[in-house]
């Protein structure tokens, strides 16, 4: 393909033209977003120094300083685009819709967001599992202790306030039991073939999983000792004999 000088020449004309009308203007809006760049990474550095000093927990500061950096950087945006003459209100209208679009499209990993910054701002606790799992679920924040849930059973015939006030001796014995909360050990259940007695003392958690075992253990043990018997399950069958008229 090839021109003509006339074509040329317009073509010229037409680019310093353009130049000259935008150009300013496009070099004003770069600076814009340069002194925005520049300035929202300055704010958002020193207001996590501040978040710092605040003893705010580290996904917080970050999230707090993420934020105030963007905005500030929307903010620099918007002022470069209204140099260069854009109308703002049907680009925000546009960008109102495309948003209301991608939230519905998104809606799993916005509960995960929406989870996350709950738990951030609340902080029930410190775990590693996804968001909208745990923001929508029953958890329980057992903290620095935790209560055992045992089960002893005892032949009815067994004399029952000496073997709960054993096992209440040997569960007291136990290094790993706490003093306080006392332990409860008191009749539960009245089964088929035993009384249930309930077992529940208080550990520290990382006892949590060894205590048991040892009690189970030693409940048995001492039981045996004083000739307390832990009845099997066991089925009473009668056959009835039928006599022919």
């Amino acid at each position: 393909m090839s021109f003509d000088a006339a074509t040329i020449e317009k073509i010229r004309a037409t680019v310093i033209d353009l130049a000259i009308r935008f150009g300013p203007k496009v070099a004003v809006a770069l600076l814009i977003m340069a002194v925005g760049v520049i300035l929202s990474r300055s704010i958002a550095r020193r207001a996590e120094q501040t978040f710092r000093r605040l003893d705010m927990e580290p996904p917080v500061r970050q999230l707090l300083a993420r934020l105030l950096r963007t905005l500030v950087l929307g903010l620099f945006a918007i002022m470069a685009l209204q140099n260069l003459g854009v109308e703002m209100l049907p680009l925000l209208a546009g960008l109102g819709v495309a948003g209301a679009g991608v939230a519905l499209a998104t809606q799993g990993v916005l509960s995960n967001v929406v989870a996350g910054l709950t738990i951030i701002f609340t902080k029930p606790y410190r775990v590693v599992v996804p968001n909208r799992k745990i923001g929508g679920e029953i958890l329980h924040n057992y903290g620095r202790i935790r209560q055992c849930e045992l089960s002893v059973g005892m032949a009815y015939e067994a004399d029952l306030a000496a073997a709960r006030a054993l096992v209440h001796e040997i569960v007291k014995a136990n290094a790993r039991v706490l003093a306080e909360p006392a332990p409860l050990v008191q009749a539960s259940t009245l089964a088929d073939s035993a009384v249930l007695i309930a077992v529940k003392p208080w550990v520290a958690v990382p006892d949590f999983g060894t205590v048991e075992g040892e009690l189970y253990v030693a409940i048995v043990e001492g039981l045996r000792q004083r000739g307390i018997s832990i009845p099997y399950p066991q089925r009473e069958i009668r056959l009835l004999k039928q006599e022919n008229a």
